[in-house]
């Protein structure tokens, strides 16, 4: 669990990011759900971004995301999501305290 100090150090580095992935009218699918796992251990941070196509809510894939994945929900702006997990092989971001 992040604190809310470590939440806000996220979301400032989360501004720079670009979505790396856009989900569309195939909705969640396993393979989805492991390319999101592949860049969630090499990344750390990723940024979705979902399109309007897409019959799924944000909040939902969300939800079920940091769930199957064992993630941190950082922030939801409109049709775009941050997730973040730290990663054991390739860390890269150090959490504020």
């Amino acid at each position: 669990m992040i604190t809310g100090k470590q939440r806000s150090y996220l979301k400032s580095l989360a501004n720079n990011l670009d979505p790396i992935f856009q989900l569309g009218k195939n909705g969640l699918t396993e393979n989805f759900i492991k390319q999101v796992d592949d860049a969630l251990r090499t990344r750390e941070l990723v940024k979705i971004n979902v399109l309007k196509n897409s019959i799924e809510d944000p909040t939902e894939i969300a939800n079920i995301l940091i769930k199957e994945l064992n993630a941190e929900f950082v922030q939801s702006i409109g049709r775009k999501f941050v997730i973040y997990r730290e990663s054991e092989e390739n860390k890269t971001i150090e959490l504020p305290r």
